[in-house]
Protein backbone atom coordinates (compact mmCIF):
# COMPACT_ATOMS: atom_id res chain seq x y z
CA UNK A 1 0.00 0.00 0.00
CA UNK A 2 2.88 2.44 -0.93
CA UNK A 3 4.75 2.30 2.43
CA UNK A 4 1.49 3.84 4.32
CA UNK A 5 -0.16 2.96 7.17
CA UNK A 6 -3.38 2.53 5.68
CA UNK A 7 -5.56 4.44 2.73
CA UNK A 8 -8.55 3.95 1.15
CA UNK A 9 -8.38 2.44 -2.07
CA UNK A 10 -10.50 3.35 -5.29
CA UNK A 11 -12.84 0.75 -6.53
CA UNK A 12 -11.44 -0.79 -9.32
CA UNK A 13 -14.98 -0.75 -11.60
CA UNK A 14 -17.58 2.28 -11.46
CA UNK A 15 -20.36 -0.43 -13.60
CA UNK A 16 -21.73 -3.80 -13.39
CA UNK A 17 -22.89 -5.44 -16.28
CA UNK A 18 -25.74 -7.67 -16.40
CA UNK A 19 -26.07 -9.02 -19.88
CA UNK A 20 -27.07 -5.58 -22.08
CA UNK A 21 -27.50 -3.39 -19.17
CA UNK A 22 -25.04 -1.63 -17.71
CA UNK A 23 -24.82 -0.67 -14.36
CA UNK A 24 -23.24 2.20 -13.24
CA UNK A 25 -22.32 3.09 -9.43
CA UNK A 26 -22.93 6.77 -9.81
CA UNK A 27 -26.65 6.13 -10.95
CA UNK A 28 -27.15 3.72 -7.83
CA UNK A 29 -25.84 6.25 -5.46
CA UNK A 30 -28.15 9.00 -6.94
CA UNK A 31 -31.07 6.75 -6.75
CA UNK A 32 -30.84 5.43 -3.35
CA UNK A 33 -30.29 8.94 -1.99
CA UNK A 34 -33.39 9.93 -3.80
CA UNK A 35 -35.36 7.11 -2.27
CA UNK A 36 -34.12 7.42 1.31
CA UNK A 37 -35.23 11.36 0.75
CA UNK A 38 -37.99 10.29 -0.09
CA UNK A 39 -38.55 8.01 3.24
CA UNK A 40 -36.99 10.64 5.13
CA UNK A 41 -39.30 13.26 4.29
CA UNK A 42 -42.54 11.54 4.14
CA UNK A 43 -41.73 10.51 7.83
CA UNK A 44 -41.14 13.86 9.31
CA UNK A 45 -44.21 15.05 6.91
CA UNK A 46 -46.63 12.77 8.42
CA UNK A 47 -45.61 13.77 11.46
CA UNK A 48 -46.04 17.44 11.32
CA UNK A 49 -49.74 17.10 9.67
CA UNK A 50 -50.72 14.45 12.50
CA UNK A 51 -52.64 16.81 14.47
CA UNK A 52 -54.54 18.02 11.44
CA UNK A 53 -58.08 17.22 10.61
CA UNK A 54 -58.63 13.91 9.03
CA UNK A 55 -59.90 15.40 5.51
CA UNK A 56 -56.69 17.14 4.89
CA UNK A 57 -54.21 14.05 6.48
CA UNK A 58 -55.98 12.43 3.88
CA UNK A 59 -55.39 14.91 1.39
CA UNK A 60 -51.47 15.42 2.29
CA UNK A 61 -51.02 11.77 3.15
CA UNK A 62 -48.72 10.68 0.21
CA UNK A 63 -48.05 14.33 -1.18
CA UNK A 64 -44.07 13.96 -0.63
CA UNK A 65 -43.94 11.21 -3.33
CA UNK A 66 -46.12 13.12 -5.30
CA UNK A 67 -44.13 15.98 -5.34
CA UNK A 68 -40.74 14.03 -5.75
CA UNK A 69 -42.29 12.43 -9.04
CA UNK A 70 -41.92 15.95 -10.62
CA UNK A 71 -39.29 18.07 -8.05
CA UNK A 72 -36.70 15.14 -8.24
CA UNK A 73 -36.14 14.89 -12.55
CA UNK A 74 -36.26 18.38 -12.24
CA UNK A 75 -33.60 18.72 -10.03
CA UNK A 76 -31.39 16.33 -11.72
CA UNK A 77 -32.07 18.52 -14.64
CA UNK A 78 -30.92 21.76 -13.11
CA UNK A 79 -28.13 19.85 -11.41
CA UNK A 80 -26.56 18.84 -14.96
CA UNK A 81 -27.31 22.38 -16.21
CA UNK A 82 -25.98 24.36 -13.65
CA UNK A 83 -22.55 21.83 -14.24
CA UNK A 84 -22.17 21.99 -17.95
CA UNK A 85 -22.79 25.95 -17.91
CA UNK A 86 -20.26 26.30 -15.27
CA UNK A 87 -17.67 23.67 -17.22
CA UNK A 88 -19.16 24.76 -20.44
CA UNK A 89 -15.20 24.21 -21.80
CA UNK A 90 -15.12 20.77 -21.52
CA UNK A 91 -18.39 20.15 -23.52
CA UNK A 92 -18.38 22.69 -26.43
CA UNK A 93 -16.45 20.69 -28.22
CA UNK A 94 -18.87 18.07 -28.19
CA UNK A 95 -21.91 18.68 -26.65
CA UNK A 96 -23.21 15.16 -27.24
CA UNK A 97 -21.10 14.29 -23.56
CA UNK A 98 -23.15 17.03 -21.79
CA UNK A 99 -26.26 13.78 -21.48
CA UNK A 100 -23.78 11.36 -20.43
CA UNK A 101 -25.01 12.14 -17.36
CA UNK A 102 -24.16 8.33 -16.27
CA UNK A 103 -20.73 9.64 -16.12
CA UNK A 104 -20.45 12.24 -13.21
CA UNK A 105 -21.46 15.73 -13.30
CA UNK A 106 -23.99 16.99 -11.25
CA UNK A 107 -24.06 20.53 -9.97
CA UNK A 108 -26.10 20.21 -6.32
CA UNK A 109 -26.81 24.04 -6.31
CA UNK A 110 -28.56 23.40 -9.67
CA UNK A 111 -30.62 20.65 -8.58
CA UNK A 112 -31.50 22.21 -5.39
CA UNK A 113 -32.78 25.43 -6.75
CA UNK A 114 -34.92 23.67 -9.25
CA UNK A 115 -36.04 20.92 -7.17
CA UNK A 116 -37.18 22.73 -4.54
CA UNK A 117 -38.66 25.61 -6.55
CA UNK A 118 -40.74 22.81 -8.23
CA UNK A 119 -41.71 21.34 -4.99
CA UNK A 120 -42.78 24.89 -3.85
CA UNK A 121 -44.73 25.60 -6.86
CA UNK A 122 -46.94 22.47 -6.54
CA UNK A 123 -47.14 23.28 -2.38
CA UNK A 124 -48.54 26.59 -3.32
CA UNK A 125 -51.07 25.20 -6.13
CA UNK A 126 -52.35 22.46 -3.83
CA UNK A 127 -52.91 24.76 -0.87
CA UNK A 128 -50.45 23.08 1.50
CA UNK A 129 -47.69 24.31 3.92
CA UNK A 130 -44.32 25.09 2.17
CA UNK A 131 -42.63 25.97 5.36
CA UNK A 132 -43.55 22.61 6.92
CA UNK A 133 -42.93 20.43 4.04
CA UNK A 134 -39.13 22.64 3.28
CA UNK A 135 -37.88 21.86 7.05
CA UNK A 136 -39.15 18.17 6.54
CA UNK A 137 -37.08 18.04 3.75
CA UNK A 138 -34.25 20.16 4.90
CA UNK A 139 -32.45 17.50 6.59
CA UNK A 140 -33.46 14.00 3.98
CA UNK A 141 -31.55 16.55 1.40
CA UNK A 142 -28.28 16.16 3.36
CA UNK A 143 -28.70 12.51 3.70
CA UNK A 144 -29.35 12.02 0.18
CA UNK A 145 -26.17 13.98 -0.61
CA UNK A 146 -23.86 12.10 1.59
CA UNK A 147 -25.41 8.91 -0.35
CA UNK A 148 -24.81 10.54 -3.84
CA UNK A 149 -21.24 11.32 -2.72
CA UNK A 150 -20.58 7.58 -3.01
CA UNK A 151 -20.87 7.63 -7.03
CA UNK A 152 -18.06 10.52 -6.68
CA UNK A 153 -15.50 7.77 -5.20
CA UNK A 154 -16.85 5.29 -8.03
CA UNK A 155 -16.03 7.74 -10.23
CA UNK A 156 -12.68 8.68 -8.96
CA UNK A 157 -12.80 12.13 -9.24
CA UNK A 158 -13.68 15.01 -7.44
CA UNK A 159 -10.91 14.08 -4.73
CA UNK A 160 -8.65 16.79 -3.67
CA UNK A 161 -5.08 17.92 -2.73
CA UNK A 162 -2.01 14.60 -2.72
CA UNK A 163 -1.98 13.86 1.69
CA UNK A 164 -0.01 11.51 3.66
CA UNK A 165 -2.87 10.91 6.13
CA UNK A 166 -3.62 7.59 7.08
CA UNK A 167 -7.22 8.20 5.26
CA UNK A 168 -5.95 8.94 2.06
CA UNK A 169 -7.17 7.54 -1.44
CA UNK A 170 -5.54 5.68 -3.58
CA UNK A 171 -6.35 6.83 -7.32
CA UNK A 172 -5.13 4.72 -10.48
CA UNK A 173 -3.16 6.60 -12.91
CA UNK A 174 -5.95 7.00 -15.47
CA UNK A 175 -8.02 9.26 -13.33
CA UNK A 176 -5.29 11.36 -12.42
CA UNK A 177 -5.09 15.02 -12.68
CA UNK A 178 -2.59 16.76 -14.77
CA UNK A 179 0.39 17.24 -13.25
CA UNK A 180 0.01 14.66 -10.36
CA UNK A 181 1.06 11.48 -11.58
CA UNK A 182 3.71 10.73 -9.02
CA UNK A 183 1.54 11.79 -5.85
CA UNK A 184 0.21 8.44 -3.70
CA UNK A 185 -2.79 9.50 -2.06
CA UNK A 186 -5.08 12.01 -1.93
CA UNK A 187 -7.96 13.96 -0.05
CA UNK A 188 -11.13 11.64 -0.26
CA UNK A 189 -13.27 15.03 -0.48
CA UNK A 190 -16.56 12.60 -1.01
CA UNK A 191 -16.01 10.76 1.99
CA UNK A 192 -15.69 14.42 4.12
CA UNK A 193 -18.21 16.12 2.29
CA UNK A 194 -20.31 12.62 3.03
CA UNK A 195 -19.48 12.44 6.93
CA UNK A 196 -20.09 16.69 7.05
CA UNK A 197 -23.96 16.16 5.33
CA UNK A 198 -24.42 13.70 8.01
CA UNK A 199 -23.67 15.58 11.25
CA UNK A 200 -25.76 18.48 9.62
CA UNK A 201 -28.20 16.19 9.65
CA UNK A 202 -28.37 15.28 12.92
CA UNK A 203 -27.84 18.81 13.57
CA UNK A 204 -31.07 19.80 11.90
CA UNK A 205 -33.28 17.30 14.15
CA UNK A 206 -31.75 17.42 17.13
CA UNK A 207 -29.83 20.28 17.66
CA UNK A 208 -31.48 23.07 16.15
CA UNK A 209 -35.20 22.62 17.85
CA UNK A 210 -33.31 22.88 20.92
CA UNK A 211 -31.05 25.32 20.53
CA UNK A 212 -33.11 27.54 18.26
CA UNK A 213 -36.56 26.89 19.52
CA UNK A 214 -37.73 30.28 18.49
CA UNK A 215 -36.96 29.63 14.83
CA UNK A 216 -39.69 30.15 12.31
CA UNK A 217 -41.61 27.38 10.63
CA UNK A 218 -39.61 27.03 7.14
CA UNK A 219 -36.56 28.37 7.58
CA UNK A 220 -34.84 25.01 9.43
CA UNK A 221 -34.22 24.81 5.08
CA UNK A 222 -32.53 27.86 5.71
CA UNK A 223 -30.17 26.46 8.28
CA UNK A 224 -29.64 23.55 6.18
CA UNK A 225 -28.36 25.64 2.88
CA UNK A 226 -26.15 28.05 5.62
CA UNK A 227 -24.66 24.41 7.65
CA UNK A 228 -23.54 23.00 3.80
CA UNK A 229 -21.94 26.18 1.79
CA UNK A 230 -20.31 26.30 5.26
CA UNK A 231 -18.62 22.51 4.49
CA UNK A 232 -18.85 22.77 0.88
CA UNK A 233 -16.45 25.92 1.11
CA UNK A 234 -13.68 23.91 2.99
CA UNK A 235 -13.69 21.29 1.04
CA UNK A 236 -13.77 23.22 -2.25
CA UNK A 237 -10.81 24.66 -1.23
CA UNK A 238 -9.22 21.03 -1.15
CA UNK A 239 -10.24 19.79 -4.24
CA UNK A 240 -7.56 19.91 -7.24
CA UNK A 241 -9.76 19.12 -10.26
CA UNK A 242 -10.12 21.62 -12.98
CA UNK A 243 -12.89 24.13 -13.05
CA UNK A 244 -13.52 27.28 -14.03
CA UNK A 245 -12.32 30.20 -11.96
CA UNK A 246 -13.71 33.95 -11.54
CA UNK A 247 -10.78 36.23 -10.19
CA UNK A 248 -8.38 33.26 -9.93
CA UNK A 249 -11.15 31.49 -6.94
CA UNK A 250 -13.22 28.53 -8.27
CA UNK A 251 -16.62 29.57 -9.39
CA UNK A 252 -18.17 26.67 -6.67
CA UNK A 253 -16.04 28.88 -4.08
CA UNK A 254 -18.07 31.81 -5.02
CA UNK A 255 -21.15 30.15 -5.28
CA UNK A 256 -20.74 28.85 -1.45
CA UNK A 257 -20.03 32.35 -0.31
CA UNK A 258 -22.80 33.91 -1.90
CA UNK A 259 -25.29 31.52 -1.10
CA UNK A 260 -24.41 31.41 2.83
CA UNK A 261 -24.11 34.51 3.48
CA UNK A 262 -28.21 35.13 1.74
CA UNK A 263 -28.81 32.24 4.31
CA UNK A 264 -27.35 33.74 6.98
CA UNK A 265 -29.85 36.24 6.92
CA UNK A 266 -32.57 34.21 6.26
CA UNK A 267 -31.58 32.62 9.25
CA UNK A 268 -31.46 35.50 10.90
CA UNK A 269 -34.57 36.94 9.66
CA UNK A 270 -36.80 34.01 10.54
CA UNK A 271 -35.13 34.17 14.42
CA UNK A 272 -36.27 37.99 14.37
CA UNK A 273 -40.21 37.01 13.25
CA UNK A 274 -40.01 34.40 15.80
CA UNK A 275 -42.02 31.05 15.98
CA UNK A 276 -45.49 31.48 14.41
CA UNK A 277 -48.65 29.98 15.45
CA UNK A 278 -50.13 29.43 12.12
CA UNK A 279 -47.81 26.95 11.28
CA UNK A 280 -48.26 24.83 14.20
CA UNK A 281 -45.37 25.58 15.50
CA UNK A 282 -46.37 26.18 19.21
CA UNK A 283 -49.37 27.02 20.92
CA UNK A 284 -51.37 30.18 21.00
CA UNK A 285 -51.02 31.75 24.63
CA UNK A 286 -53.75 32.31 26.64
CA UNK A 287 -55.40 35.38 26.80
CA UNK A 288 -55.04 36.99 30.43
CA UNK A 289 -58.17 36.57 32.03
CA UNK A 290 -60.27 39.85 32.93
CA UNK A 291 -60.59 41.02 36.42
CA UNK A 292 -63.86 40.79 38.06
CA UNK A 293 -66.72 43.56 36.78
CA UNK A 294 -64.33 44.70 33.96
CA UNK A 295 -67.71 43.90 31.72
CA UNK A 296 -69.84 45.83 33.64
CA UNK A 297 -67.27 48.61 33.82
CA UNK A 298 -67.00 48.48 30.02
CA UNK A 299 -70.49 48.61 29.54
CA UNK A 300 -71.01 52.10 31.68
CA UNK A 301 -68.50 53.83 29.61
Amino acid sequence: MSGLLASIPSPSRSSISLGPLDIRAYGVAIALGVLVAVWITSRRWRRDIAGREESYRARANDLVGTIAIWAVPAGLIGARLYHVITDFDRYQDNLGDALKIWQGGLGIWGGISVGVLVAVWMLRRGGHSTGAMLDALAPALAVAQAIGRLGNWFNQELYGRPTDLPWGLEIDQAHRVAGYGLEETFHPTFAYEALWNLCLAAVLVWVVPKVLPRLRTGYLFAMYVLGYTAGRLWIELLRIDTANELWGVRINVWTSIVVGVAALAAVLVGLRRGPDVAEGRVEAEPAEPEPAGAEVAETGR
